[in-house]
């Protein structure tokens, strides 16, 4: 039997800490398998995602700027998990007996690392989402009616408005409130967390995407950015004892579920952990 072979698909992936934590759970169960990364152009990502059954590919991972799009794809070509649906992003594939079927582990890999890691319970809470792209998507629709109003804004309008109506299909739309630049500090002075769901933050040259006059005491902030040790924003923050995070605990959590569907064995999640931050300090 050859080799099994998995990856992350996305345009640039030339960042992704992936490989170095699902290869480390191939090998600690001694799964003959191994995770590669494929940077697909815009206009290839439907070739390449029908040749996936082809080209023997157990499964993939999608991520920026795909995720919807993949979601599409795999609704009219394949099964949509419920879950990814109701999400509106897929982040996972996996290929089995010739068919394709999307899941999203973004929802509850960031749940349980905002839970475990930041220590923060969004039920009840007011959430403020930077970026309104497949992340946010997963992340605002997993947490549903849970907390008491969530707060969007994109650069791209259109997006925030498609996200608004696809929100208000499932919950209860009085919770999403579109902000712009005339509400955005409004909206942030009374958010009890941010969440940063946009790639500013993943090169050295990046600006912080928030001024950091205006974060507040009692704001918690969870940048989705995992790249590095702390981005400009996570910085900031801690400079001013808010407690803040990198996305890294959200990339370990989703890639376990990942794997999970995959291979059907429980990930070695202290494993993945350690790879992880190996490959960070690299």
């Amino acid at each position: 039997m050859s080799k099994l072979i998995y990856g992350l698909i996305g345009h640039p992936v030339e960042h992704s800490l992936s490989p170095a934590m699902q290869n480390a759970a191939f090998n600690a169960l001694e799964i003959d398998a191994e995770y590669k990364l494929f940077d697909v152009e815009p206009a290839d990502l439907e070739k390449f995602l029908k040749g996936l059954v082809k080209n023997d590919i157990a499964g993939i991972n999608v991520t920026i700027p795909y995720k919807v799009k993949a979601k599409d794809f795999i609704e009219a070509n394949g099964v949509l998990n419920e879950h990814a649906e109701r999400l509106g992003a897929v982040n996972t594939i996996k290929v089995a007996r010739g068919k394709l079927t999307g899941f999203n582990t973004d929802g509850p890999g960031f749940y349980r690392s905002l839970v475990e890691d930041l220590k923060f319970e969004p039920e009840g809470k007011k959430i403020f989402s930077l970026g309104a792209g497949g992340a946010a998507r997963s992340i605002i629709m997993y947490l549903g009616n849970g907390p008491k109003e969530i707060f969007v804004t994109d650069i791209d309008d259109c997006m925030v408005e498609e996200l608004r109506r696809h929100f208000e299909k499932y919950y209860d739309h009085r919770r999403f409130k579109v902000v712009n630049k005339n509400n955005f500090k409004e909206s942030l002075d009374a958010s009890d967390l941010l969440v940063q769901a946009t790639p500013l933050g993943m090169q050295d040259q990046d600006p912080s995407p928030v001024d950091p006059e205006l974060l507040h005491s009692g704001l918690r902030i969870y940048d989705l950015v995992y790249n590095r040790p702390a981005t400009k924003l996570v910085e900031e923050a801690s400079r001013m004892k808010l407690h803040a995070m990198t996305g890294l605990g959200m990339l370990l959590y989703q890639g376990a579920i990942a794997f999970e569907l995959w291979t059907a064995k429980k990930a070695p999640i202290e494993v993945m952990r350690k790879a992880l931050k190996d490959a960070l300090k690299k």
